[in-house]
This record gives C-alpha cells, sequence and structure tokens, in this order.
C-alpha cells in the first residue's frame, strides 16, 4: 500500500469563493474556475449538439402522431432499469399510448438487442423499437428488425465497434464524429437528453396545445438519472454532476418516485441528507440483484409504480435477492480466495501475475462482476471471473486499474488471437465477454501477454490519494456537513480523503468484525469517535497499540436522531 498526497496548485484558483478547506480540495480535482461549482440545470450541456438527436427526435414525433406501438428493449443493470422507466414514463407524459418494454434474460439471452431478443420483439408487433443502454453493437438484431420493417432507435452510451448498426437513428456521445462536449453520459443519461430533445421538438411543432396535454417537466425524472448515473460509475464530470446533483435535491424534498424512497427505507438511509454514496451502495446493488439473479422487470416495476404500497412490496422482493447474492458473493470469493492461494503456491516467486484470470464451473453468471470487483479493489490487477453459461459457452466480467483500458485489450486480444473470444463490449474499467469453454487456456495465455506488455510493475501498486491532513478544529460536524454537501462525489470526482496520525483512546469489536474506536489528534484533548469495517481480527482489537496511523473520510454520523463527526476509516496502521 502506497499513500500519496493529491498535488495541489500553489496559486489558489477560487479566490475565496469557498472556504479555504474546500478550495484546497476543488483544486485537487482540477477544478479551475467557480464557473464549474454552477450546477444549475440551465449549466447543462445542450441536447442539440448529441449527433443524431434530430433524426430520434423526428423519428420518435412520427411514431407519436399515428400512435404506433413503441418497445423499449433495456438492458438489465441499474442503468438500463433507470433508463428504461425514464422513458416510459417521458413518453406517457407527452402523449404515447402504446408503450411496452422487454428486459433481455442474462443467462438465456445475454447482453443487448441480440437477433434473439428482435424475435421476441416482433411478437408484440412493434412500430418503433428502442434501445436503452445497448444497441450500439447490435448489428445482427437490428438488421432483424429492419428487414422486418420495424424502425430502430438506439440510444447507448457504450463504446462503437468499427461498424454501426443500420438504425434509423442513433444517440451515443461516443459515436464517432459526435460533437457532444462530455463523453461520460450514463445509458440514462443519453434516454434524458433524448426526451428533452423530443420535447423541444414537440413544443415547436405545437404538439402539447393540439394534443391538449401540458408540457411535461423532466425534471421530475432526474432522480432515475440521479441513480443510474451514479449505479453505472460513469465519470461524475460537470454535466453529470448537474445531473445527479439535481436529482438529490429533488429526492430530498420529497419529489422523488415511489420505488426509490422503498428502497432507500429498507436499506435504513434517510432521504434528508441523502448522497451519491447512498444510492450507490444501498439502492444500486439491491436494483441489481433483480438484474442478477432473476429478471429486472422487477426493479423496472418498482420505478414505475406511483402507488407507495406496491413500490414496498417490490423493495422488500429486491432486498431478499441482494441478501441472496450477498450470500453467493461469500461463497464464491472464499473459492476465489483459496483458487489464489494455489495459485501462489505454485509461482516460483510468489507474485501474482499483472492479470487474474479465474473460473470455477459453479459460480453464478451473475455475480461474476461484483467478484471481478472486490479482487481488483483488493489485490489491485485487472480481474477477468468467468463462469458457465452453458456447455458451448464461459462468460466472463472484467474489473480494471487505472492504466489499461479493458475494452482496448480485449480488442486488442480478439485481433491478434482470433477464434479466443466470441464477443465483448464494454468501458475503460469494465467488460464483459463470451468465449468457447475449451479457448479459456488461450484467453489467460493471451491475457497475460497483452497486459503485461501494457502494465508496469508500479502500476500494480495499490495507492490511496488523499487531500492530506485535516486540521483538528475541522473535526466537526460542521465541516463533515459542508464536505457532504459539497458534492455530489463519485467516480472521476472522488469524496475527499485525508490522512494522520492519531493517539488510541478507546478501541473495541462491534458487529462481530468492525472496529470502533475514539482517537485523538492533539494528546487527548480533542476526541473523535472512528470506525473502520471488516477488520483483521488477528490484528484488532488490541490494547498494546497506542497511536495509529489513518487514512479516512468524515462521515456525519446519525443515530437515534443525534448526528456527530466520524471518521470512516479507510487504512489503519498501526505506528
Amino acid at each position: 500500500m502506497i499513500i500519496e498526497r493529491r498535488q495541489v496548485p500553489s496559486v489558489a484558483a477560487l479566490h475565496g469563493r469557498v472556504p479555504p478547506l474546500l478550495e484546497r480540495i476543488y483544486a485537487a480535482r482540477q477544478i479551475t474556475d467557480a464557473e464549474e461549482l454552477e450546477l444549475k440545470l440551465s449549466r447543462l450541456l445542450p441536447p442539440d449538439t448529441l449527433k443524431g438527436m434530430p433524426e430520434a427526435s423526428h423519428l420518435l414525433y412520427q411514431v407519436l402522431q399515428r400512435q404506433g406501438r413503441v418497445l423499449i428493449v433495456s438492458d438489465f443493470d441499474a442503468d438500463g432499469a433507470t433508463s428504461c422507466a425514464l422513458v416510459v414514463r417521458a413518453l406517457g407524459k407527452m402523449g404515447f399510448q402504446h408503450v411496452d418494454y422487454i428486459v433481455p434474460d442474462r443467462f438465456a439471452y445475454g447482453y443487448g438487442l441480440s437477433p434473439e431478443i428482435a424475435e421476441l420483439a416482433l411478437e408484440r408487433r412493434p412500430d418503433l423499437v428502442i434501445t436503452v443502454d445497448n444497441g450500439i453493437s447490435s448489428l445482427e438484431g437490428v438488421e432483424r428488425l429492419k428487414a422486418e420493417g420495424i424502425a430502430v432507435l438506439i440510444t447507448d452510451h457504450h463504446l462503437p465497434g468499427d461498424q454501426l448498426p443500420d438504425a434509423d437513428a442513433i444517440v451515443n456521445p461516443n459515436q464517432p464524429d459526435c460533437g457532444f462536449a462530455s463523453k461520460a453520459l450514463a445509458g440514462v443519461g443519453v434516454a434524458f437528453y433524448v426526451m428533452l430533445g423530443l420535447r423541444a421538438l414537440l413544443r415547436q411543432q405545437g404538439w402539447f396545445d393540439r394534443a391538449g396535454i401540458q408540457e411535461p417537466n423532466l425534471g421530475e425524472l432526474l432522480d432515475l438519472v440521479a441513480l443510474g448515473t451514479v449505479a453505472d460509475l460513469v465519470p461524475l464530470d460537470r454535466n453529470n454532476r448537474i445531473l445527479v446533483n439535481e436529482g438529490l435535491r429533488r429526492m430530498r424534498q420529497g419529489r422523488g418516485c415511489p420505488g426509490i424512497y422503498a428502497l432507500l427505507s429498507v436499506a435504513g438511509r434517510a432521504t434528508h441528507s441523502l448522497t451519491a454514496s447512498d444510492m450507490g451502495f444501498a439502492v444500486a446493488p439491491r436494483l441489481n440483484a433483480a438484474g442478477r439473479l432473476e429478471d429486472m422487470s422487477i426493479g423496472i416495476a418498482c420505478l414505475l409504480t406511483d402507488d407507495s404500497a406496491s413500490a414496498e412490496r417490490h423493495a422488500r422482493e429486491l432486498d431478499r435477492l441482494n441478501q441472496e447474492r450477498r450470500r453467493i458473493e461469500d461463497e464464491m470469493r472464499e473459492q476465489a480466495d483459496q483458487a489464489l492461494q494455489e495459485m501462489l503456491g505454485e509461482l516460483e516467486h510468489r507474485e501474482l501475475p499483472a492479470a487474474l484470470c479465474l473460473y470455477d464451473a459453479g459460480w453464478h453468471p451473475g455475480v461474476v462482476g461484483i467478484l471481478a470487483s472486490r479482487l481488483k479493489e483488493q489485490l489491485h490487477r485487472p480481474v477477468f471471473i468467468f463462469a458457465k453459461a452453458d456447455e458451448q459457452e464461459l462468460k466472463g466480467s472484467a474489473r480494471s486499474i487505472e492504466g489499461l483500458h479493458i475494452r482496448d485489450l480485449l480488442a486488442d486480444i480478439a485481433t491478434r488471437y482470433p477464434g479466443v473470444i466470441t464477443r465483448f463490449g464494454g468501458h475503460a474499467m469494465a467488460a464483459g465477454l463470451s468465449l468457447p469453454p475449451e479457448q479459456l487456456p488461450a484467453f489467460q495465455d493471451a491475457l497475460q501477454r497483452c497486459a503485461e506488455s501494457v502494465l508496469k510493475s508500479d502500476s500494480l501498486q495499490r495507492r490511496l490519494l488523499t487531500d492530506g491532513e485535516l486540521p483538528i478544529e475541522a473535526h466537526s460536524l460542521e465541516s463533515a456537513r459542508m464536505l457532504r454537501d459539497a458534492g455530489p462525489w463519485g467516480q472521476g470526482f472522488p469524496e475527499p480523503v485525508f490522512d494522520g496520525r492519531f493517539r488510541v483512546i478507546q478501541q473495541r469489536l462491534v458487529g462481530e468484525k468492525h472496529l470502533k474506536m475514539v482517537l485523538s489528534a492533539d494528546g487527548g484533548v480533542t476526541l473523535i469517535d472512528a470506525i473502520a469495517f471488516n477488520v483483521d481480527r488477528d490484528t484488532w482489537p488490541d490494547a498494546s497499540i497506542r497511536e495509529v496511523s489513518v487514512v479516512y473520510r468524515l462521515d456525519v454520523n446519525e443515530f437515534r436522531g443525534v448526528s456527530q463527526a466520524q471518521l470512516l476509516v479507510l487504512h489503519l496502521e498501526p505506528v
């Protein structure tokens, strides 16, 4: 573990517009102008700068005029579910009378608008198929629908391949020649923008007056945008921070959909102080559990209902699925740890390879992505986890680290080793792939060759970046609230993290594996609570340890109606 402090420009960029502590934190995140802290909706990038927006808007308008049938093809994760719910709600508000959706069964059909999903779509007899959070690589599925005279609108944010589908319209900020200034939109962000573009056209055409429909406030859907954006771990550039900030603000005011509130309730999270991390760590896993273990239609139904009782029933079912997902994940984690120990025992220098690839025939294909993420965080290496889809195919999920673009790596392997990978897709930090079981050894060999050519040894050292020491007087509830409200924090715009030395005043184990402490940075004059989750019980608690080096976040702990500052420990070492 290497602890490094973020570089802070010596010249103040915000000129006293925010407190000095925040100025330092923002400067370390390359905020060079106070304008970048303006997160009002009026500052959003304009929809008409997205390539394909005019074609998408007119296509939707044509279908609306004749009240054609619209079928949404969703993805089976939280981004896909929120995208689907958003489009269903938005189209309904704008006068569409025949809107339906379909979610591929990840275990039977896999990801996206495949030819098999196209056949299922044709059974619904749609006039227009809209993909959300997928479709940019669905060449054959689009071709099948087009052959039957079905119009296709693709909304996606994934990186395209060398060839684009022959759809009637494509809106994706990452497609070639798209001038949209942000390439970081999640699938739900793209869907939201498409609805903004359609509303602008309908307003221009006088549709709302002719139809006797009140023009909808699409800001009412920003709770869904915030949830999907945070859940998909896309970088929170300024445009995404605007979307997330506005969605969180509305939810704190009680203007969110019942399904999200029900999920927050089963997770024990308060709505009045809602943060992006609540969405990422409490709501998103419960929503994703449906797609991982059963059918994401449960999650979409939860987001679509306006009935609180129905939302509560769906949320309880999603919570049950998430508990089952955790149980499966724990079993797989134990098996993976054993496999890693066996791997180390066989290696001459007992050093793990540059990239890890693990497979077990008994692993659940819906949980491989979580396991890959957990091991990547633990071992700071790209991790590929495979499970058995059927006798002819293995399905894998990959997570990467800084310095290795995982989708580009897969493209390199596919080019240099033809036939090893059946299909793949994804982002810089996460990807999915399929391959025949007999090709797994060849893939493992190709993976190591390609990864070692890109990753240097220092890239494989885990680093914790901090914002330096926090002054003693800033260990306060006021400072904790200020930092919480200075976000939204997330991927690409990390929550402030600090490091320092503390005297241990008290320490005890709570919940069997969490270390509760009282610490002091000034010899016992000023005390502050701290908690470290999932500590090594062979080390903690230990009364002989009197001083510790800590990396932490300053958190607001709310318990039985009382709020106080607390250090949320990320790394703990005796001194």
